[in-house]
C-alpha cells in the first residue's frame, strides 16, 4: 500500500476498482474529485477489463483480482453484482486494503457480519454507498430532527420508486438470486429507504410485516425468482408507525426515494428528484426550504459544494461519501454520518427480515441497537 495511515499524513490516494458499469463510473468520478489516482480496474475477464479501463479512464487493466491487489493501491471499490460482494471484499480485507463495498454488502446477514468483523480485525476503512446521506438537505432534515424542530415522532410515510422494470422484456441480471440474490426491490432500493428513514429518524425500525410481489414470472427466457414491489408497515423503536413503499414497475417514476416524518410539531419531507428542497409542514401552513449553506444548521454547511443557486445531485452526493471514506484512509476522526459495514450489516438484516415477514405472514422484531 502506498498510504502510512498515521497520524503524520499520508500520500495521493491510489484506488482500483472491481467490475467496469454503470457503477464503477459514478465511484471513479468519485475517486477523481477527491484527488485520487484511479490506478487500476478488473472486471469478469480481461477484455472486459481492458475495455472498461480504457472507458472510464482508468490507468491500467488488471487480468484478475489477485493482480489487482498486488498492484501499490490504497483502496478498492467493488462494483460487481450482488452475490460476489461479500467473496470480494473479503479477499480485499484480508490483503490489508480498505474497502468500499457497493451494497448490498451480502445477500446473507451472516455473511455482512462475517465482513464487518474481518474489516473491524484488520483494522481498515470499509464503507457502503448509502450516498443519499450526502444530499444537504437530508443532513438539514436530520439536523431539524435531532433539534426537536418537529417534535416526538408520530408517523412515518415513505416510498422509493422506479419504472425500469415495468414491461415485461424488461431484463438485468439482478432477476435471478444467483446474481442478484433473494431480494431484488427490496435490497437494492428498499436497503437504501430504510438507511435513510433510520438516519434522520435518529432511531431504528424496531418491527415490520411485509408483502412482496413478483409481476412476471420470466424474464429475458430465465425465471425471475425475485420481487419486483414491497410494501412494509413499520413500527420505530420510539412506537411511532409508518407504511413504506418500493417498486421497481411505477410508471413514470425514475428514482423517486421519499422520505416524509410526522412529529408533534411539525412535518418535514425529503424528495431525491428534488433534492435542493426540504418541505416543512405545521397546522398553521408549509413552507419550502433551500439549501443555502448560510441559514443551514451546524455541520450541514459542509455538504454544500457550490453556492445556494447551483444545483447539486446524486454524483455530488456520491462524490461527498467517497471524499468522507478517503478522509478516513487519510486518519482523520472518522466523518459523521459515513455508512460503514455496520450498515450493511443493518442493511442485510432488514432485507431478511422483511423477507421472513412476507414469507410467514407475521410481525418480525429487527435489532435495535
Amino acid at each position: 500500500m502506498t498510504t502510512d495511515v498515521t497520524a503524520t499524513g499520508v500520500g495521493t490516494i491510489r484506488s482500483g476498482f472491481l467490475g467496469g458499469g454503470f457503477m464503477a463510473q459514478v465511484h471513479s468520478r468519485a475517486a477523481r474529485a477527491a484527488g485520487a489516482i484511479t490506478a487500476v480496474l478488473a472486471s469478469s475477464t480481461p477484455e472486459r477489463g481492458f475495455a472498461a479501463a480504457q472507458d472510464l479512464g482508468i490507468a491500467r487493466a488488471a487480468a484478475d483480482i489477485a493482480e489487482l491487489l498486488a498492484d501499490d493501491i490504497d483502496i478498492v471499490h467493488v462494483c460487481t453484482p450482488n452475490a460476489t460482494h461479500a467473496e470480494l471484499a473479503l479477499e480485499v480485507i484480508r490483503a490489508g486494503i480498505h474497502v468500499i463495498c457497493e451494497k448490498p454488502l451480502a445477500t446473507r446477514a451472516e455473511d455482512a457480519r462475517a465482513l464487518a468483523a474481518a474489516a473491524e480485525e484488520r483494522g481498515v476503512v470499509a464503507a457502503v454507498p448509502f450516498v443519499y446521506r450526502y444530499h444537504p438537505m437530508v443532513r438539514e432534515a436530520r439536523a431539524r430532527v435531532a433539534a426537536g424542530e418537529i417534535g416526538e415522532l408520530l408517523t412515518v410515510d415513505c416510498g422509493y420508486l422506479q419504472d425500469w422494470m415495468l414491461r415485461p422484456g424488461d431484463d438485468d441480471w439482478r432477476v435471478t438470486a444467483a446474481d442478484g440474490g433473494p431480494s431484488r426491490a427490496f435490497a437494492d432500493i428498499g436497503s437504501h429507504l430504510c438507511d435513510l428513514l433510520e438516519f434522520v429518524a435518529g432511531e431504528r425500525i424496531a418491527r415490520l410485516t411485509a408483502r412482496t410481489r413478483r409481476v412476471y414470472d420470466e424474464r429475458g427466457g430465465r425465471p425471475v425468482t425475485n420481487e419486483d414491489a414491497v410494501s412494509i408497515l413499520v413500527e420505530m423503536a420510539s412506537g411511532a408507525i409508518g407504511t413504506l413503499l418500493i417498486s421497481q414497475m411505477a410508471a413514470g417514476r425514475k428514482n423517486a426515494l421519499t422520505l416524509e416524518l410526522h412529529g408533534a410539531h411539525a412535518s418535514i419531507r425529503f424528495d431525491q428528484e428534488r433534492p435542493e428542497e426540504l418541505w416543512v409542514g405545521q397546522r398553521e401552513g408549509s413552507r419550502q426550504l433551500f439549501r443555502d449553506p448560510e441559514t443551514a444548521h451546524p455541520g450541514v454547511a459542509r455538504f454544500s459544494t457550490v453556492p445556494a443557486g447551483h444545483a447539486q445531485g446524486y454524483q455530488d452526493a456520491f462524490n461527498g461519501f467517497v471524499a468522507d471514506a478517503y478522509a478516513a484512509i487519510r486518519g482523520d476522526e472518522l466523518p459523521d454520518g459515513l455508512p460503514t459495514f455496520q450498515d450493511g450489516v443493518r442493511a442485510a438484516q432488514l432485507t431478511e427480515a422483511v423477507l421472513l415477514a412476507a414469507h410467514e405472514e407475521r410481525w418480525v422484531d429487527t435489532p435495535v441497537s
